[in-house]
């Protein structure tokens, strides 16, 4: 039965692919029991461990970096980064892997950290977060130095790398056509920031659903955003005068702060403004009023981040696999779809 492979040792041993792979090497952090039920299906099954893989296994740290090109401060603030980790520190416990995280802020952080992402014996792979212009750089490094990679969000190159990501351009398409269905016609936008490709393809996204709709995009109604609730209640602000009947935010923290500063103003919601965010965190919830919006799978990035990233390290970083997941649209409190049925 040469076409098994580890998963079906694995499945068929009840234990996670890692598991059997420091069964097949020898590694010595086996409990006895474990080690004869894997032994004990290797030997039923007649799987053979390719010998190029059992040497390529047995020179693994067993330790994952995930790299976060931002600010400490900015990685507490936002809940995305936090549930993030959290997907995929999970599944890291689960394929039995150390998760070391690395956060870069600067220039200098950057030629700090590097080394260290692929120093021989430290790291087998690194999962980065990414999509803005400024993090091409150590890309590319590592590109160049065959570190096995995974990106969390489509890069402006994506070519020579693998990355998970959603449809973001189909997902925002989908937020602003719900606020035209509901009747709304001066939606205004805020966006996220434009040297990003979430920022970039959200908005493409919000644009193309404006002309289909035969509304006219109008850049009184259009705002950059920077993913924060103090950016999302300072863009609400100057969308005021443009008089917008409804409002999609690029995420629910910029949302929530608009809601705030629509409120101030006088607004209300969903009345006199309709508002879709983007997330679907348990911030947007939180609220009195409770925010449509658009769930993407933030959890299971994680985890299908950190499968991808192992099929990389055991199978080769060529080709390179992109996986684009899917996204829904959350009905709550706050465009005014519930009280108009």
């Amino acid at each position: 039965m040469s076409d098994l492979t580890l998963e079906d040792v694995a499945r068929q041993s009840g234990v996670s692919r890692s598991t059997v792979s420091r069964v097949v090497n020898e590694d010595p952090n086996v409990s006895d029991t474990v080690r004869q039920r894997v032994l004990g299906v290797i030997r039923d099954t007649g799987y053979h461990p390719h010998a190029a893989a059992r040497a390529l296994a047995s020179q693994r740290a067993w330790t994952i970096g995930l790299l976060l090109p931002h600010s400490v401060s900015f990685l507490f603030t936002d809940p995305y980064y936090p549930h993030l980790t959290k997907g995929i520190a999970q599944a890291c416990n689960q394929h039995d892997y150390t998760l070391a995280l690395f956060l870069v802020g600067s220039k200098d952080d950057e030629e700090k950290t590097f080394p260290r992402l692929t120093r021989k014996g430290f790291l087998d792979g690194v999962i980065v977060q990414a999509g803005h212009h400024g993090e091409q750089w150590i890309i590319g490094r590592l590109v160049d130095s065959k570190t096995p990679m995974v990106i969390v969000g489509r890069p402006f190159r994506s070519d020579n790398v693998s990355y998970i990501d959603i449809d973001n351009v189909n997902a925002a398409y989908t937020a602003v056509s719900h606020l035209a269905r509901l009747g709304r016609r001066r939606i205004g936008l805020i966006t996220g920031p434009i040297n990003s490709t979430v920022g970039i393809d959200r908005r493409q996204g919000c644009m193309k659903a404006l002309t289909e709709r035969d509304l006219t995009p109008d850049p009184a109604l259009v705002v950059e955003g920077d993913f924060t609730e103090a950016g999302g209640y300072y863009a609400m602000r100057s969308l005021l005068s443009a008089r917008p009947d409804a409002l999609f935010a690029a995420s629910d923290v910029m949302a929530i702060g608009a809601m705030r500063a629509a409120r101030e103003a006088g607004l209300r919601i969903p009345d006199d403004l309709a508002v879709v965010g983007f997330d679907d965190l348990p911030i947007a919830t939180l609220s009195d009023i409770q925010l449509t919006t658009i769930r993407q799978p933030v959890l299971q990035f994680g985890a299908r981040g950190v499968e991808l990233l192992l099929d990389l390290i055991e199978n080769g970083i060529d080709p390179p696999r992109h996986i684009v997941m899917e996204t829904e649209l959350i009905i709550r409190d706050s465009c005014g779809a519930l009280t108009r049925k």
